[in-house]
């Protein structure tokens, strides 16, 4: 600047300097007005992870929802349980069921799972009903995984009860075991999340009514240094206003 007694003004060097700048402050405005849009508008991608049996059926109205209201989210959903991917910043949101210790994660949680013993009329028909736990060795079993490891549970007295012979079934995926028992291959442990409609119009029933696994709790987590964009509030938002009322998530 070259300065008078009236005002300082720009030297050559210094017009020279500003007519440089000037198209990077226009861009800087622009990305910066581009950023806020993304941050603030409800577009672009969310990369979801969540359980295979869950988000393949008790939430699939949630994704429809979305879909119908926000024209412009993309949804990316890995049906996983691993958190690598959250970890790695290549998902923005994931679903986890059971109690959540890691501190780096923030959590809202969207209600509780509990799991229960099912089979067909035509299964109980053919084979009679187990009336204790150390009945189930006579029955063909229809286990997903984790449940080999956990116990049963009477829900009025917190008694446990191991199972009592290896599985028939072992998978990893539990519409698996759920669709197999309909079918009468035989008795299936499922989460009420996934079975409710199923037990309402009777293609199943309750096995062994007064004993369940354990309840479990269901969360969306996030990394913790994470500020959420519009795209991803809408879609925790939608899973927490969906799970408030839902039957199958009350425990």
């Amino acid at each position: 600047l070259s300065r008078s007694a009236r005002r300082p003004a720009p030297t050559n060097e210094g017009w020279q300097y500003y007519e440089r700048c000037k198209p990077l402050l226009a861009a800087l405005r622009q990305e910066t007005a581009s950023l806020d849009g993304a941050l603030n508008r409800v577009e672009g991608v969310v990369r979801l992870l969540a359980p295979l049996s869950m988000a393949n059926d008790m939430l699939v109205p949630v994704w429809a929802s979305l879909l119908r209201e926000h024209p412009r989210l993309r949804l990316e959903l890995k049906l996983s349980n691993s958190l690598d991917d959250l970890y790695s910043g290549m998902a923005d949101l994931a679903l986890r069921v059971g109690e959540q210790s890691d501190a780096s994660l923030r959590q809202r949680r969207l209600g509780e799972v509990r799991t229960i013993l099912t089979a067909s009329p035509a299964y109980l028909a053919a084979h009679g009903a187990p009336e204790r736990p150390a009945d189930l060795a006579a029955h063909r079993l229809l286990l997903a995984e984790p449940f080999e490891r956990w116990k049963l549970r009477r829900r009025d007295s917190g008694e446990e009860a191991a199972w009592p012979a290896e599985p028939g079934l072992l998978a990893n995926d539990m519409l698996l075991t759920r669709r197999l028992a309909e079918g009468g291959a035989g008795i299936a442990v499922s989460p009420l999340s996934i079975c409710h409609r199923q037990l309402a119009d009777g293609r199943l029933v309750r096995v062994l009514e007064e004993w369940e696994i354990a309840t479990r709790p269901v969360y969306a987590v996030w990394p913790e240094r994470r500020v959420l964009p519009a795209r991803v509030r809408a879609v925790l938002d939608a899973l927490l206003e969906f799970s408030e009322d839902l039957p199958q998530l009350r425990g």
